[in-house]
């Protein structure tokens, strides 16, 4: 007999059992794929789960929702004098920010990360047609100021109220990058992002990318020239399953072992899920800043319409969505500010469900009732469509549902589904959408809308669509609360500020507001150090905290206190 397995039953006779091994490889079913892996260019949350493994943005929000330093050695403030105040372009304020790149932090080929990769992103991000998705950061930076290979000092135009929160400042690699900015105008189309996503050179995180298979899957290794903490996986697989129905299978089946809150299965399959299978996972929801809306189009006269978007506003049930749905779990929108965020106000204009009241809107705005359609003067039909993401159920079922209830006030609206890489790249960054557009914002706390609602923020082929305002919608006052509410440092007057920006919102709807969500994290029990943080910031920028613990008395999910109401005025994410 071998001698193992002589070892092994002598122990079993003895009444013990061999030590439980900790898994090394995890495997994360994910129900998108990236558009692309650039780090600045878009703004799917599908490529910032994947990319934080491998990645570290200077500064960000933690679970508590308080900015912290993750490239950077020290937060930069006015108390510890790091952050002064400046008078720029012939006397306004601005400020100068010193900060200083980790001492250990390195590209995982080895190259130290630098001043000089500081230099060319902040180079590269201010050209007009890089196409980076936060532009307004860069055209904010007066001047980088280096100071040595590892300290650097950015002169900002303006005083904000979150001046330290560089989150959108994602450091590219000058000595792989710069080469392929000759031509800028072609950069998004020749970046080694997605040339050559596997070369180590890309990243500075705890993991970095080691195979990409288009559609399907990620594969993640250890990047061993990381200075922090190690990360306790050998290896990390995201595997992208567009379907959710098929994803909640794969994990039944074995094929992955978590399902990703932030990209994972819709509320009421998570319900559901756990109801048949609660005892084998750890099944946790996280409310969070997370805006399920409707983008109208105002390129389209019958969207630019106020009363057109109204009727359509008063003429869906959202409250019964929410019941019947999401068991209550998803309240319903007032504006695109959570009730979770600390400048939110319910004093705005509501839209009920009440479809006589949407019936004499359309009337009103010329479009009768003639049979079961209406139609204006010239006897065309009010048809619309309304695109979204395939794939996630619930979506396509929310969109059904208001097909459905639209129909009853004479509105024909079609469905269109697209894989979710082509919708956000094309249809909705593009502003190819017709009419309506279907998806979620993901934003940090406080997070000031100058990119999704500014004027100046509009995508268009001249700025290599460059911008998050994807209706079109242009509100001069809008914009001045924009602008007064980023440099407004007293807070109660801010506030004021921000109720303002909700009235005008929930009066102008430059979108249709629906939920605000909640996400559902199913974990294997034994996975351990995952912390949802219910903002843009995903899980996974802490991937080194995870690990595979078999001990009964540890908890899934690290306990943590609350989050604290803070602040930013970040770039947003989608889903």
């Amino acid at each position: 007999m071998p001698f193992r397995l002589l070892a092994a039953l002598m122990l079993l006779c003895l009444g013990f059992a061999a030590p439980a091994r900790a898994k090394d490889e995890l495997v994360i079913g994910i129900n998108q794929f990236p558009a692309t892996f650039h780090p600045n260019i878009e703004s799917m949350l599908a490529k910032t789960y994947i990319l934080d493994m491998a990645s570290r943005p200077f500064t960000a929000y933690d679970a508590q929702w308080k900015l912290v330093c993750m490239l950077c050695e020290t937060l930069p403030t006015l108390e510890n004098g790091l952050a002064k105040p400046e008078k720029v372009n012939g006397g306004s304020q601005g400020v100068a920010l010193t900060y200083t790149i980790r001492a250990g932090a390195k590209w995982a080929d080895g190259t130290p990360v630098s001043t000089e990769d500081v230099l060319f992103t902040v180079d590269a991000g201010r050209h007009p047609l890089s196409g980076v998705s936060n532009a307004e950061l860069y055209r904010r930076i007066l001047k980088v100021e280096v100071k040595d290979k590892k300290t650097f000092v950015l002169h900002m135009d303006r005083l904000t109220f979150d001046y330290n929160a560089i989150n959108d400042l994602r450091l590219l690699p000058a000595h792989l990058e710069r080469p392929r900015f000759d031509r800028p105008a072609e950069y998004r189309n020749r970046t080694a992002y997605d040339q050559d996503t596997v070369n180590p050179g890309l990243y500075n995180g705890p993991y970095r990318i080691t195979q990409v298979v288009q559609g399907s899957h990620v594969v993640l290794e250890p990047n061993t020239h990381w200075d922090g903490q190690k990360p306790a996986f050998r290896r990390m697989i995201v595997k992208i399953v567009e379907n959710t129905a098929a994803l909640e299978a794969n994990l039944l089946s074995g094929g992955v072992d978590m399902i990703a809150g932030e990209l994972g299965l819709p509320l009421d399959q998570a319900i559901a899920f756990e109801k048949r299978n609660g005892k084998a996972y750890a099944v946790i929801y996280k409310p969070g800043l997370v805006y399920e809306h409707i983008d109208v189009n105002f390129a389209s006269p019958i969207m630019a319409d106020k009363r057109v978007r109204q009727a359509l506003m008063l003429a869906v049930d959202r409250e019964l969505v929410n019941k019947q749905l999401f068991d209550g779990r998803q309240p319903v929108a007032l504006t695109a500010i959570n009730p979770l965020d600390g400048v939110h106000t319910t004093d705005v204009t509501r839209y009920k469900y009440d479809p006589a009241k949407a019936a004499a809107l359309l009337d009103a705005a010329g479009w009768k009732q003639a049979g079961a359609m209406r139609r204006n003067a010239q006897g065309e039909s009010l048809a619309l469509e309304l695109g979204t993401t395939a794939g996630n159920r619930s979506r396509e079922l929310v969109a059904q549902v208001l097909q459905s209830q639209w129909r009853k006030i004479g509105i024909d609206v079609r469905l269109k589904v697209e894989p979710p890489r082509v919708f956000f790249a094309e249809s909705v960054t593009k502003r190819k959408f017709p009419h309506m557009a279907l998806f979620a914002w993901y934003s940090a706390p406080e997070s000031v809308p100058r990119t999704t609602l500014h004027s100046t923020q509009i995508p268009a082929e001249k700025n290599n669509w460059s911008g998050q305002n994807y209706p079109g919608y242009v509100n001069p006052r809008m914009d001045e609360l924009i602008d007064a509410i980023e440099v407004e440092l007293d807070r109660p007057k801010r506030v004021a500020l921000w109720h303002e920006l909700q009235q005008i919102y929930a009066d102008d709807l430059p979108a249709l507001p629906l939920f605000f969500r909640a996400d559902a994290f199913i974990l294997p029990k034994q996975l351990k150090g995952v912390e949802p943080t219910g903002h843009q910031d995903p899980s996974t920028l802490w991937i080194e905290h995870w690990r595979w613990d078999t001990s009964e008395d540890s908890p899934p999910v690290a306990e943590k206190a609350e989050p604290e109401k803070k602040k930013s005025g970040k770039a947003k994410g989608r889903s």
